[in-house]
């Protein structure tokens, strides 16, 4: 008879928070982006982390997860400029993109939420993925 609640099925329903970026004017990852996550509410913003994205382009843990995973609204801000700077791109001034801030919800502490930036010196678009 299988356990009703093993310890795979628990890890299911815990949800998380994580990102990826996408360099689209090199066909990379974008690796070494500078990123804040804040929690945002009626007292304005509080910065929950601050990390950089690794060699795929992801961060190595996840933004938020178990107890720190709550419903609410959030901001992800990237320093897309400086990244792009970093590589040998000459850029405007003031640059065209510099800070590309995301404001999302999370609805379901649950489920995971996984914000996806594709990303150029005169470009982005996002997506939830999975």
């Amino acid at each position: 008879m299988r356990n009703k609640h093993s310890p795979l099925e628990d890890d299911k329903s815990m949800g998380k928070l994580s990102t990826h970026v996408l360099d689209i004017a090199h066909g990379k990852p974008g690796a070494g982006v500078k990123l804040a996550l804040f929690s945002v509410g009626l007292d304005g913003k509080v910065l929950l982390k601050m990390d950089i994205t690794n060699a795929d382009g992801r961060c190595d843990v996840p933004l938020l997860e178990g107890a720190s995973m709550t419903t609410g609204r959030y901001e992800l801000v990237f320093h897309a400029g400086d990244y792009f700077a970093a590589q040998g791109i000459a850029l405007p001034a003031p640059r065209f993109i510099d800070l590309v801030t995301l404001a999302f919800g999370i609805a379901d502490a649950n489920e995971n939420y996984h914000v996806a930036l594709l990303l150029s010196p005169w470009s982005y678009s996002t997506y939830r993925g999975s």
